[in-house]
């Protein structure tokens, strides 16, 4: 900011001195042509012929004159006068800055240039590039990593987690659980994938008859229905064999055979279960009821809380640590995208245009706010330092409308004279 200020300011004395230099030479130039008048009359009474230098000088000092009182009636009264028609930049300062402003918004911020100019703008290779620039890229995963303590802490102050798990409990409420249920049991049950359950049931089972503690418990069992007779002979003992072998007889009969019966009976079970969950009112009412149980309970605010309170010690932590996982992994993926980008033309091509439509959206909606800016900008600005930079800007332009001025006023003085001359010779 200090060089750019040094550099305008130095541009702006050179400016001056340039300004000053060229005043100086044209009101020299109206000077010169003063005298050289003054001396052509003198000199006329000795030869006719000054009188052409005389009508030159003479044309050329009053275009030079009519040039300063014009250059000069821009700014400021020529002389200090209250001439009429003068100063016409400070007196019109407003509308100056009103059509600067409306010019502004009507040119240059307008829709088909703002788009052409955008469209110029490659938005999409540039983003690539940049994040394919892997510390640039972990920059900017630092960054978001650093802001999510703070979301975090505005969410907590403003109620938002509060308002986000009302409306999530609120849309669970409105879920349907039966056919949704109904779905899940049909993916289960894809290419008889429940068979799997089944097997695993059947081992369970088997599992349970090979328990000794099991095995005493329904021996007891056995033992308190038979008649005390058969108590006395120990028959619960073979009873409890015979059913035991039975049971892991069948048992492993189901596990071989793929088409037993049993497994068909179990397909059948699951598939009326399943219709039954997409068509029967009773079984969506139950499930209905269930869900709301389970929602009003308190576990599951606490449940919720729980988690919202692991997920953020854990981005805590994580923001904290110099070797943070999240960190890396976020900064791979950034720079796995801008390669992406960059490989990808129709997606650059995609981003682009939803660029200029965003910008030009964006220009489209501010530019009246723009050129207002404009315009009150050059209104606040005090009149001596509009006109000083007015005059450092095109000021020694102006100075040059003296020069060509007495130029062109002097020819065609000169060419009056000349004329005059031939009439009387005439």
């Amino acid at each position: 900011m200090t060089l750019a200020l040094t550099t305008d300011s130095a541009r702006d004395a050179e400016r001056l001195r340039e300004l000053r230099r060229t005043r100086a030479a044209a009101t020299g130039l109206l000077v010169v042509c003063l005298l050289v008048l003054a001396g052509a009359r003198y000199a006329e009474r000795y030869h006719p012929g000054f009188a052409f230098l005389a009508a030159f000088a003479e044309a050329a000092a009053i275009g030079g004159l009519a040039d300063w009182y014009a250059v000069v009636a821009l700014f400021r009264r020529p002389l200090g006068l209250p001439i009429p028609h003068t100063a016409i930049v400070p007196r019109n300062q407003a509308r100056i800055a009103d059509s600067l402003g409306e010019f502004i918004e009507r040119h240059f911020l307008a829709d088909q240039p703002v788009a052409a100019k955008l469209r110029e703008v490659d938005f999409a290779s540039m983003i690539a590039d940049w994040l394919a620039d892997r510390r640039q890229s972990d920059d900017l995963a630092r960054f978001v990593l650093r802001l999510l303590p703070q979301a975090l802490n505005a969410m907590d102050g403003s109620g938002l987690r509060g308002f986000v798990a009302k409306r999530v409990v609120e849309r669970l409420e409105t879920v349907e659980i039966a056919p949704l249920a109904a779905g899940l049991l049909d993916a289960v049950t894809y290419d008889r994938r429940h068979q799997r359950i089944l097997d695993e049931l059947l081992v369970a089972l088997g599992q349970l008859l090979g328990n000794a503690e099991a095995l005493d418990a329904i021996r007891d069992k056995i033992r308190g229905e038979l008649p005390t007779l058969f108590r006395l002979f120990q028959a619960d003992g073979y009873v409890l064999r015979k059913l035991v072998t039975s049971v892991s007889s069948f048992l492993e009969e189901v596990r071989a055979d793929e088409a037993h019966a049993v497994r068909g009976e179990f397909d059948r079970f699951v598939a009326a279960f399943i219709d039954k969950l997409r068509t029967s009112p009773d079984y969506a009412e139950r499930l209905d009821g269930l869900r709301k149980d389970l929602l009003a309970r308190p576990e599951i605010r606490d449940l919720a809380e729980g988690i919202w309170e692991s997920v953020r010690g854990f981005i805590e932590r994580e923001t904290q640590s110099p070797s943070s996982m999240v960190r890396g992994a976020l900064t791979d993926l950034l720079v796995e995208v801008g390669g992406k980008l960059r490989e990808d033309a129709s997606i650059r091509a995609d981003i682009n245009e939803g660029m200029v439509t965003v910008l030009r959206t964006f220009v489209a909606n501010q530019k009246s706010g723009i050129s207002r800016f404009v315009a009150d900008q050059v209104k606040s600005w005090q009149v001596d330092r509009l006109i000083h930079m007015i005059e450092l800007n095109v000021g020694r332009d102006l100075q040059y409308i003296r020069f060509n001025g007495a130029l062109i006023g002097g020819l065609a003085g000169l060419c009056l004279h000349t004329a005059e001359v031939l009439l009387r010779l005439a």
